[in-house]
C-alpha cells in the first residue's frame, strides 16, 4: 500500500510540473495534428470505442500534458477527430475532447441512445427495421449498446441481453446514413 501511495504522490508531482509547462506545447500539438491528418490511414473523423474504465484524456498529445478529465466507462463511443503519432483527439457525446493514447481504443462499435435528451423519453428497439414493427424494448437516453450492423437508416443493436433495431439518426456513435457491416 505505500508503494502505491509514493508512486501516487510522485505522479501527481510530476503531473503539477508539467501542467506549468505545458500550455503552448499542447497547442503546438493540436496544430500539428491537424496539419498531419491521418497517421493511420483510417479515416478521420471516425468512430471507436474505450477499452477500458479508466482513460486518461490529455491536454495535448503527449504524457508530458496534464490530464483534462478521466473516462469511466469501457465500451464509450467516442469520435476520432485527428491523429499524432500514437495519440487520437477524440470528441465525446457532449463535444468535449482532448487526446488518448491509441491502444485504450478499440475498433469495436458501440452507440449511446439520444444522450442529447438527458434522461427524457426513450427509443424503441423494434423486432424489424420497422417503426411499426413489434417493440422488443424502450431504451433510455444514455444506454450504452453493442453496433451488429448499420444500413445508414438503422441499427442492429445488442443491448444488455436485448437485440433489435433502433433508428440511426436517434443514435450517438454512428453517423448519419453510414453503413456498418
Amino acid at each position: 500500500m505505500r508503494y502505491r501511495v509514493v508512486i501516487g504522490f510522485g505522479v501527481a508531482l510530476g503531473l503539477a510540473v508539467a501542467v506549468g509547462a505545458g500550455g503552448a506545447a499542447a497547442e503546438d500539438g493540436v496544430k500539428q495534428a491537424a496539419v498531419d491528418g491521418s497517421k493511420t490511414g483510417l479515416r478521420v473523423p471516425r468512430f471507436v470505442s474505450l477499452k477500458s474504465d479508466k482513460v486518461n484524456v490529455r491536454r495535448g498529445p503527449s504524457t508530458d500534458q496534464s490530464i483534462v478529465w478521466v473516462f469511466s466507462r469501457a465500451g464509450l463511443p467516442v469520435e476520432v477527430i485527428a491523429e499524432s503519432e500514437n495519440w487520437r483527439r477524440v470528441r465525446d457525446s457532449e463535444g468535449a475532447d482532448g487526446w488518448v493514447f491509441h491502444s485504450l481504443l478499440s475498433g469495436r462499435r458501440t452507440v449511446l441512445v439520444s444522450p442529447w435528451s438527458k434522461g427524457e423519453g426513450s427509443v424503441t428497439l423494434h423486432s424489424s427495421r420497422s417503426t411499426g414493427a413489434r417493440p422488443v424494448a424502450q431504451l433510455q437516453s444514455g444506454v450504452l449498446g453493442d453496433v451488429m450492423s448499420c444500413d445508414g437508416e438503422w441499427c442492429e443493436l445488442s443491448v444488455e441481453g436485448y437485440s433489435g433495431y433502433a433508428e440511426q439518426d436517434k443514435l450517438w456513435g454512428v453517423y448519419r446514413g453510414e453503413e456498418v457491416k
